[in-house]
């Protein structure tokens, strides 16, 4: 479980296809220093498991296997050598619940429509697959690569989100460009209000 704050923006260091899984590699400063092996980390919002910790000075490297099913299920198939991926560990239950519930698991890949400046502040306009955007509310949350984030509006095949400057600096949004591809996860709530409903309906 996590809360969609990201710690930091790891970089990518390697991709290396197995026979059995994906083998990816991050870089990172603050997680890297705090993470074992076995542990639960959140990269781009996809929880996957610490298999190594390689230290490289101030940094560490932490690597995890990826199912296959999760490379097509989110956008690190279109991660390259240098990118920037977001990181946060596991909650823990004495821990600050900053965001909203996150499960780690994305349940689709939306595609930024829309991606300016206005003012200080940036919009993000995001196509969104029919089942992911059934749950989306006006100033309901939202998960975008890891980032807890509020709806601002709630258009019929896409949704628009306002970054502030800070989670503009600190996260991987700053490299995202107008067609890149983005790991949603819906509210925990609203998937848990419809499955209660259809029970009440049978």
């Amino acid at each position: 479980m996590f809360t969609g704050i990201v710690e930091e923006a790891g970089v990518i260091e390697k991709i290396t296809p197995t026979a059995k899984s994906i083998e990816l590699t991050v870089r990172a400063k603050i997680c890297g220093c705090r993470v074992k092996v076995g542990d639960s980390v959140a990269v781009n919002g996809c929880c996957l498991t610490a298999v190594k910790i390689i230290p490289r000075g101030k940094f560490k490297h932490i690597q995890f296997d990826l199912l296959q099913e999760s490379w097509r299920r989110t956008n690190f198939q279109f991660g390259k050598i240098g990118s920037l991926v977001n990181l946060e560990r596991s909650l823990r239950a004495n821990g600050e619940l900053g965001g909203h519930f996150v499960s780690g698991h994305v349940d689709g890949l939306g595609e930024i429509i829309r991606w300016e400046c206005a003012g200080t502040d940036h919009v993000l306009d995001i196509a969104a697959p029919a089942d992911v955007m059934r749950y989306l509310v006006f100033k309901g949350s939202v998960t975008v690569d890891g980032i807890s984030l509020t709806v601002a509006a709630v258009q019929e095949k896409s949704f628009r989100i306002w970054i502030i400057p800070h989670t503009f600096e600190v996260t991987a949004l700053r490299e995202r460009q107008v067609g890149d591809a983005v790991n949603l996860e819906a509210d925990l709530l609203g998937k848990y209000v419809e499955k209660f409903m259809a029970g009440r309906r049978r």
